[in-house]
């Protein structure tokens, strides 16, 4: 997917989960975890939904866009 992101999630149990989103839904989540939100976030990623308590988050990574050097003609 062209709009897609890597993100990784850390939690407080020491697990560590890492999948692909759209740039929409990891601004959502970021957004969640900034306003301390309580609950569940749904998070659907390339290979299926994830449920994030997110109260057991520790870190959120978000991973640079890949830049693809190329020859193209």
């Amino acid at each position: 997917v062209e709009d897609s992101v890597r993100v990784e999630l850390a939690f407080d149990g020491g697990q560590i989960m890492s999948a692909f989103v759209t740039s929409a839904g990891a601004d959502a989540l970021e957004r969640a975890l900034a306003a301390g939100a309580e609950g569940t976030h749904a998070l659907d990623a390339s290979d299926g939904r994830y449920s994030v308590v997110l109260r057991r988050v520790v870190y959120l990574k978000r991973f640079a866009r890949e830049s693809r050097v190329g020859f193209g003609i």
